[in-house]
């Protein structure tokens, strides 16, 4: 579960730099990336498919923690602020 917060940090901060290198992004395209990543969380899944939501059986995290590393990583735009591996909180 920690590679894969790890990914989402690295995605806000692949977005980071896209948008400081590119000005690409349009309004609203932080939030819509947000949503996504909050409706494909493990706990949001398993509550969507009618069943208990059972976090010893995460493997890519809560909605919360998917939304909160992506949103490390844009805000950040740092590689040592996606360090999950040594986080004490994920």
């Amino acid at each position: 579960m920690r590679v894969e917060l790890q990914a989402d940090c690295y995605a806000g901060l692949w977005a980071h730099h896209a948008e400081q290198a590119r000005r690409w992004l349009d309004a609203g395209d932080i939030d819509e990336a947000l949503h996504a990543a909050a409706q494909i969380g493990d706990d949001t899944l398993q509550r969507n498919a009618g069943g208990a939501v059972a976090p010893e059986s995460f493997t890519h995290g809560s909605s919360e923690q998917r939304v909160r590393w992506f949103r490390r990583g844009f805000d950040s735009g740092k590689v040592a602020d996606c360090n999950t591996l040594d986080a004490r909180r994920i």
